[in-house]
């Protein structure tokens, strides 16, 4: 590996230290996802959520990368149903059978840590929770092709082969993202694609892989408030996120959790 060298593309690699930090970053995202997963429930509103995941990222004594971002004031972006992403957390109530996206960066010791995964309130309806399953697995299948040598467009053929075979479609206008020690950086993770194509996995590239599926057709419009993403046929959407690290033999996720996927019973 060729330590803290720039590919042609843009793309840092990462020294082998370096891992550590995202892994401490990583660690602290996960833990307040998997805090805020009892709090999810029917007449819970979105502000109420996002008010527990700012006082906890100060408690562990993190920072928010997200109040101030581009002027954003929230510590975390919750999309419900039928939002893509970007959902602004407020007095919206949460109903039973409503699915939702919570997705949190936090910054620890200059990295970043950035991870979202969906939680229902309530019981959801199986069509949802089709979703959900398919959602993740196909996020899963997207890591398994990680590797030295492989493509970012091995990532995005294993996932739209995954989801369109179960006859779902992949969000085409938002994708993943180089990061590290910034929030966005080169490459954009496409979640679609073909085998082969775009550039080639190196030892210590840091990115985050987080594809947005839809039960229905994959075209997307921002409302005026310029953040939160919908499916234009309003059918539901979710999405599923982890920030990883190209090893010599594959790659680490720096989220994991136990409690990634939510209890469907």
């Amino acid at each position: 590996m060729d330590e803290g060298r720039i590919t042609k593309e843009g793309i840092r690699l990462h020294m082998p230290g370096d891992f550590a930090g995202m892994r401490a970053a990583g660690a602290v995202a996960a833990r307040i996802l998997d805090e805020v997963g009892p709090m999810v429930a029917p007449g819970v509103t979105t502000g109420a959520l996002d008010d527990f995941i700012r006082d906890r990222v100060a408690e562990l004594g993190a920072t928010s990368a997200t109040i101030g971002y581009r002027g954003y004031q929230h510590a975390s972006c919750i999309s419900v149903n039928h939002v893509v992403c970007h959902g602004i957390p407020g007095d919206k109530v949460l109903k039973d059978g409503d699915i939702l996206n919570i997705d949190v960066t936090v910054i620890v010791d200059g990295w970043f840590g950035d991870t979202s995964r969906m939680y229902v309130a309530g019981r959801a309806p199986l069509k949802a929770q089709r979703l959900l399953q398919v959602t993740h697995d196909a996020l899963m299948k997207g890591i398994e092709a990680v590797r030295p040598g492989a493509t970012f467009g091995d990532i995005g053929a294993a996932i739209q082969t995954y989801a369109e075979d179960r006859r779902m479609s992949v969000v085409r206008d938002f994708c993943g993202h180089g990061i590290g020690r910034v929030f966005h950086a080169p490459p954009n993770v496409l979640h679609f694609g073909r085998p082969g194509k775009g550039a080639v996995l190196e030892e210590g590239m840091f990115f985050t892989i987080e594809p947005m599926i839809n039960l229905g057709r994959p075209e997307t419009k921002v409302l005026a408030d310029d953040w939160t993403a919908v499916t234009r046929d309003k059918s539901l959407s979710a999405q599923f996120e982890h920030s990883i690290g190209v090893t010599a033999d594959g790659c680490e996720i720096f989220t994991p959790s136990d409690r990634f996927f939510p209890d469907l019973s």
